[in-house]
């Protein structure tokens, strides 16, 4: 491992891209605060990996490094940032380490935009491209023989002539919708659940779900494996047009993404639900 005065702020950056380029999740570790005798100053920085390997930089060494690897780990698993305390004052309840300091550690978790997986053309498949790419998934849309590109123009790659969806290689933190309109829909849902993809939507009618499930049971998946699948794929919007059930699939992986409930936001818990005939002042007042 790289020493602080060896690794400067382009070698971490130059780490850093390459860790995008790889899509590799990681997290950055800055000392935003220091009193007293620390051996690492504020602006002091560490990259950590997802397996909690310090890969350059220094935040201080012992006990205060093995903390800030473990929050760097619960960073990543949480993808949210946090600010750490380390009492370097008291061997039994701080860090163990009494060099009669303290510092505060800002860790923020750098993970790769998970990646939107569709599969299929039309016009539902289309609308699901340009609702991604808003949302912030890297797009990319698989078909047979091979899709237009100028239909999919926020599309991060395009892959054709997949026939037995090999290419679909979904990481875990990404979603796969399946729009081929029963076109191989069900040899396209085996692979998928086989990936460890967070969300799995089949955009089908009751009646193909149905006929889907029975054959995934056929091929040996648990119930607890199809409780994976979400089909029909979407929220009850009672969406009609394409770009409404494209819309409605979208809310649903949202909602699976960020632990939402689907209900409606005046429903929750400390909303204000708004009355008719609600004064201007009672507006003003209410919380944001």
């Amino acid at each position: 491992m790289a020493m602080a005065e060896e690794t400067g702020p382009t070698d971490l950056l130059d780490l850093m891209l390459a860790l995008r380029a790889r899509r590799e999740a990681h997290a950055l570790a800055t000392v935003v605060e220091a009193a007293g005798s620390t051996s690492a100053r504020p602006g002091a920085k560490a990259l950590i990996d997802r397996n909690g390997t310090v890969l350059a930089g220094w935040v201080g060494g012992g006990c205060a490094e093995s903390t800030v690897r473990q929050a760097a780990l619960d960073c990543l698993r949480e993808e949210r940032p946090r600010v750490i305390d380390l009492d370097l004052d008291d061997e039994v309840l701080g860090t163990g380490m009494p060099c009669g300091g303290s510092m505060r550690v800002y860790i923020e978790p750098v993970l790769p935009r998970p990646t939107l997986w569709i599969l299929g053309h039309g016009r539902v498949a289309e609308c699901l491209c340009r609702f991604g790419a808003m949302l912030g998934f890297r797009v990319v849309v698989d078909d047979t023989p091979a899709p237009e590109p100028a239909r999919f123009p926020e599309a991060a790659e395009i892959i054709g002539d997949d026939y037995d969806y090999a290419r679909l290689t979904p990481a875990a933190g990404d979603a796969v919708v399946i729009a081929t309109q029963h076109k191989g829909d069900h040899v396209s849902t085996v692979r998928a659940l086989r990936s460890p993809a967070r969300t799995i939507a089949l955009i089908a009618s009751r009646k193909r779900t149905r006929l889907i499930q029975d054959f995934l049971r056929s091929e040996g998946f648990a119930e607890e494996a199809l409780a994976r699948l979400r089909a029909p794929a979407g929220l009850d919007l009672g969406a009609r047009t394409p770009d409404e059930i494209a819309f409605s699939v979208m809310a649903e992986i949202v909602m699976l993404r960020r632990g939402g409930s689907g209900r409606p936001m005046r429903d929750g818990s400390g909303s204000v639900a708004v009355r008719a005939g609600a004064t201007a002042r009672e507006l003003a007042d209410a919380p944001p």
